[in-house]
């Protein structure tokens, strides 16, 4: 699909870890095969290696899904590649493992970049360490993705660095952001409007709290707000969602969502 930039034309289905039902998660081969379902975009994670990479991966370890143990942060880029990062995939309990030994390997941004370059991404920046910013902006650069990527990070000060070194790159808001909000909405104190473009990537519920309902998405619309929502694998759920009007899915499943999402012609 052809689009302007990350919010245009309105993505509706996002590939967590890309085709990550079908192949292990966060590599080339779920990158791939997401693209050729013709997904919106692409959902990863990325970490900074020892030696200063941003390499993709979600965990904080490699223990489950891969034949390496320890942190990304502890290994260089060279000790990361030397993983098997198809080990542990299957999709039948255990009882075969259908990409172990077949090459698969932990990849950079730069490398899904280049990958797929005519798919937007959705980016969780995953370490700790500020170090990641200026890296993270950089990769971004030389590839002159800035207009096909939204920044996400649990790391408020991350992000706010981000914001403020990177202006033109598109982030979402975090969890910490999240709650004044909702607090607001539950007091009927939401400003008019928001001073810059608000993307929420929220679950459905957190903490036994309802987050996303009908009243949400119609209060956050009305401020120009973007409702996306993780991870959903249900059907009769993703369509409860579009039915209330939720902008984005991000889904493990995105063959069942494109289906959703065609069937009821929000795409």
């Amino acid at each position: 699909m052809e689009f302007e930039s990350f919010l245009s034309p309105m993505p509706r289905v996002v590939a967590h870890r890309g085709d990550s039902a079908f192949f292990p998660e966060n590599t080339a081969e779920a990158f791939s095969s997401a693209a050729s379902l013709g997904i919106d975009v692409i959902e990863t994670d990325v970490h900074l290696t020892k030696d200063g990479e941003i390499v993709i991966w979600h965990d904080p370890t490699l223990e489950r899904n891969t034949d390496g143990k320890g942190t990304l942060e502890s290994h260089t880029l060279a000790e990361l590649k030397r993983y098997d990062a198809g080990y542990t995939f299957t999709r039948d309990g255990g009882k075969t493992y259908p990409f172990r030994g077949k090459g698969v390997k932990l990849i950079t941004l730069s490398e899904a970049l280049e990958l797929c370059p005519d798919e937007r991404f959705n980016i969780d920046l995953k370490s700790q360490e500020p170090e990641i910013v200026d890296r993270f902006i950089s990769v971004i650069r030389e590839h002159k993705a800035e207009n096909r990527i939204c920044a996400a990070s649990f790391h408020l000060d991350n992000l706010k660095k981000l914001r403020k070194a990177a202006p033109d790159i598109l982030t979402s808001i975090t969890t910490l952001e999240v709650i004044p909000l909702l607090l607001k909405k539950k007091l009927h104190m939401l400003p008019r409007s928001f001073d810059r473009k608000i993307i929420f990537q929220v679950p459905v519920r957190q903490y036994g709290i309802t987050v996303v309902d009908r009243r949400f998405v119609e209060e956050m619309h009305k401020r120009d707000a973007v409702v996306m929502v993780w991870t959903i694998n249900d059907e009769s759920e993703m369509r409860r969602l579009f039915s209330i009007g939720v902008d984005t899915i991000m889904t493990d499943n995105p063959r069942l969502l494109i289906k959703v999402a065609e069937d009821m012609g929000v795409r």
